[in-house]
């Protein structure tokens, strides 16, 4: 799912597309855009006009979300956290719609074929972050699976006595940021607009977990190894200053929202779970799904697909059943999986090294289908104590990938194989790491995300793996299908809940008689869809339109086909919509075959 890096998730979701700081895949690096259109004349009025533009927006947006770039040339989060109140969202659409207005003053003609997908993407980009203002999907910052309060702590060593002085200043604008954000659950609540009040239920645990002395926090773990280049007597200070900030704003911060969550938010939060029962809620679950997929398809053409996928990939998963050598019936085979001892780690650190093997053996076949190769290396570790008990089975970023380890019965091993490929390699990992490396982007898609290209890569490599010999038997290779049916199924199921009212407990039934997966993990799904409208459609679509552009290059260009070279160009050309997407694999399909001729 994806991604900013360690961010992402606690940002108010009209902030995802703008701050995309990469916790799920990121737009892949411009080291591997040998394929991607180039304009190599002198650049046109027209082009210099659109590049002011988007110069201009990303310094804006850097400045507005928080980000600079530190002594080491990278990008990392300001000394403030964003302003969320009703008055700077109103402000921030004020300015979208006046960047929205100069760059379809230009005309695409007149651009360089580079240009226009650099138009075409920050089109789409803020007429979505525009339509999520109007619908002021900032009164609800808070989901299932993802919300405003969590990844705020540091991860390991910071670089320097200004990144920890940065940190400090931000814990200490913790309380003002999420009192902001308090204030737009209030007004959400009185009219209406929340997440349905079943998918709340146990959440709470990710805010008191936060509420501990210093000595205890995530937040102080970065103060316990300074960098040796900091003097003892600085660290020391830095430590003093980081215990009195933690014990006198951050714990304050969080027991104030966990009283508002337990005692004003989750009571009150509405009763039914489709978005067509949101204010307006028809037109907000129809933009979501633009957002999400970036395809105009409508929901009830969706649901369509998603029944025709269904019945496609069951038909295949019934023929590994009889390659397993099970002579029951299929239902009778996913309570086998789900059950049988053989498929469950006995600890953590097992089900790590399972995922650890697949990702070692994915290193000795990645030359065979990549050219270019990030040099950033990622761990895998396991999702935070957190975190764990309510998300996903895994999730890919830049300096880690995650592998839930909570409640292990319910983690079958024949996954872990397909979750490997799609969150750490050649999935969200590998993207990010190839997009940190990366510098011909413009700066404003460096860190951009459409939820279509970067989840329709994850699945696409799931798929992959069956070509790279990473499936060894039956039982993975259903785990595969398995999770290609849990996507598919999403199709139905989202569309099925949003547009057609399907009550909470149909959806858990139908995800739970289609695939392998444990009933936790069902229903942790489940609500994640029932809270997140339109996200859960993007993988399978994207998925999708990347076998069938594959599968058309390769009618196209036959014994020519290069896969390495395919893939050079899908990775190279960044995160894009997916019609930009298809424009860009038919030149690339044109221009192999001028270089054949």
């Amino acid at each position: 799912m994806g991604v900013a890096q360690a961010r992402l998730a606690c940002m108010n979701r009209p902030l995802i597309s703008a701050i995309a700081l990469a916790f799920a895949a990121l737009p892949v690096s411009a080291n591997a855009q040998t394929s991607a259109p180039a304009a190599t004349a002198p650049a046109s009025a027209a082009d210099q006009n659109l590049r002011k533009i988007y110069e201009d927006y990303a310094t804006w947006q850097s400045k507005e979300y928080g980000t600079i770039e530190d002594s080491r040339g990278e990008t990392d989060q300001a000394d403030y956290l964003p302003k969320v109140d009703p008055a700077n969202w109103r402000r921030r659409a004020d300015h979208l719609q006046s960047i929205l207005k100069q760059v379809k003053a230009i005309d695409p003609a007149s651009l360089s074929p580079a240009e226009q997908v650099n138009a075409a993407i920050l089109t789409t980009e803020i007429e979505a972050a525009i339509a999520d203002i109007s619908f002021r999907d900032y009164e609800m910052p808070a989901n299932s699976d993802s919300n405003f309060w969590t990844y705020h702590e540091a991860r390991g060593q910071l670089a320097d006595v200004a990144a920890y002085k940065r940190y400090i200043a931000r814990m200490r604008d913790l309380p003002r940021y999420f009192d902001e954000n308090i204030a737009n659950m209030r007004a959400g609540l009185k009219r209406g607009l929340t997440p349905p009040a079943i998918t709340l239920q146990g959440r709470e645990g990710s805010i008191s977990n936060y509420v501990k002395p210093a000595a205890d926090s995530s937040f102080y773990a970065s103060f316990k190894e300074i960098p040796a280049n900091i003097p003892t007597a600085e660290a020391e200070k830095l430590r003093a200053e980081a215990r009195a900030t933690i014990d006198g704003s951050v714990v304050p911060a969080y027991r104030k929202l966990l009283e508002f969550w337990t005692k004003d938010y989750v009571p009150a939060a509405r009763q039914s779970t489709a978005a067509r029962d949101l204010p307006n809620g028809d037109a907000y679950y129809r933009s979501q799904v633009r957002k999400y997929t970036t395809l105009p398809s409508t929901p009830e053409e969706i649901h369509q697909l998603g029944l025709t996928e269904v019945a496609r990939i069951e038909a295949a998963m019934n023929a590994t059943m009889r390659e397993a050598k099970f002579t029951e019936s299929f239902p009778d085979f996913l309570k086998f999986l789900k059950s049988d001892a053989q498929f469950i780690a006995r600890t953590p650190d097992e089900l790590l090294g399972v995922s650890s093997y697949v990702a070692k053996r994915v290193d000795g076949k990645l030359k065979d289908y990549f050219e270019v190769l990030p040099r950033r290396r990622f761990t895998i570790i396991p999702v935070p104590e957190a975190l764990a008990p309510f998300y996903t089975a895994g999730r890919g970023g830049l300096e880690s990938c995650q592998m839930n380890t909570y409640n292990l019965p319910v983690r079958q091993l024949y996954n872990i194989p397909a979750l490997t490929l799609h969150e750490c390699a050649p999935g969200h990992s590998f993207q990010a790491a190839l997009a940190e490396e990366g510098s011909t982007l413009p700066r404003f898609r460096r860190n951009l995300y459409f939820s279509g290209y970067g989840e329709g890569w994850g699945l696409y490599v799931e798929w992959l793996g069956n070509e790279m010999g990473i499936y060894r038997n039956p039982y993975e290779r259903f785990g595969q299908q398995s999770y290609e049916m849990w996507r598919a199924a999403r199709l139905v199921i989202d569309t099925g809940i949003h547009r057609y009212g399907w009550s909470r407990q149909k959806a858990i039934d139908y995800l739970a008689s289609h695939t392998a997966l444990s009933q936790h993990e069902v229903q942790t799904e489940v609500d994640r869809y029932i809270s997140w409208p339109g996200q859960a459609l993007s993988y399978k679509l994207g998925e999708l339109t990347i076998r069938r552009l594959r599968a058309e290059a390769e009618k196209e260009l036959g014994e020519k086909f290069d896969i390495r070279k395919f893939h050079t160009m899908l990775l190279g050309i960044g995160a894009v919509p997916l019609p930009v997407l298809e424009q860009e694999v038919r030149r690339f399909i044109a221009d192999s075959k001028k270089k054949a001729a």
